[in-house]
């Protein structure tokens, strides 16, 4: 009988497309930082005036909107942060407001109860520990509530150009892996793949540009291969 010698769920990886994984697997270090560097520099041509795409006129403003953008779209987030810095300007005004009435200002941006509460907490925070003010380290800022390393990277990259390292949202970490540059879905263990091989200087710029390029071409159904400024880079993990 004639027998294979590859085992049979090889077989099946390959018939469903899954040695495209491997193929990124195998790439070494090095070419994939030099990889990693030339999608940097094709997304700084294709998307040069990418931004943050969340209103804010201060790191304070910034902070609050980011924690509200969790699980909610910018542009809802945009819609409600207006009226909302209209009643509670800073830090000490939040910190003061009743819970009912946070959440109702921000029904509409999902998790609000929970989100009211991290905004509270997080203003609270701020006045008893930072006289107000908004930390400028990583480290200060993980500390208040409902701030994680991406909150934090947000502030520190958008409001204070600070590279403090690599915002891993949705597009980010869907893109990047569909880039072969981490087989990572934990955020945390992306952004360390992905801050070993992107140059420093294009941390906070990688990450508004792979948004877009994220929301115009590389969708989540259906990319469009055909027209990417990085389709010769791209070895298109988990592109059916």
């Amino acid at each position: 009988m004639n027998r294979s010698t590859r085992p049979p769920q090889a077989k099946s990886a390959q018939r469903r497309g899954g040695t495209k994984p491997a193929v990124a697997r195998r790439e070494s270090a090095a070419s994939r930082k030099a990889r990693a560097e030339r999608i940097a520099g094709r997304l700084a041509v294709a998307y040069p005036t990418a931004r943050c795409s969340l209103d804010f006129a201060s790191p304070f403003q910034l902070l609050l909107a980011t924690i509200l953008s969790a699980q909610c779209t910018d542009k809802r987030v945009n819609a409600v942060t207006g009226p909302l810095f209209r009643r509670w300007a800073e830090p000490a005004d939040f910190a003061a407001a009743r819970q009912r009435d946070v959440e109702e200002m921000i029904r509409t941006t999902g998790f609000f109860r929970a989100k009211a509460k991290s905004l509270i907490g997080c203003c609270r925070a701020l006045v008893e520990r930072h006289g107000g003010e908004v930390p400028r380290s990583l480290a200060a800022l993980v500390t208040l509530p409902g701030v994680g390393r991406k909150t934090a990277n947000v502030v520190l990259g958008s409001a204070f150009g600070e590279a403090s390292g690599v915002v891993v949202d949705t597009h980010v970490g869907r893109i990047s892996r569909r880039l072969g540059l981490t087989r990572h879905a934990d955020a945390v263990k992306a952004e360390r793949d992905l801050v070993a091989v992107i140059p420093r200087d294009q941390w906070i710029a990688y990450s508004h540009r792979l948004i877009e390029h994220g929301r115009t071409i590389c969708t989540a159904r259906k990319p469009r291969c055909e027209t990417c400024p990085l389709a010769d880079l791209c070895p298109k993990v988990g592109v059916v």
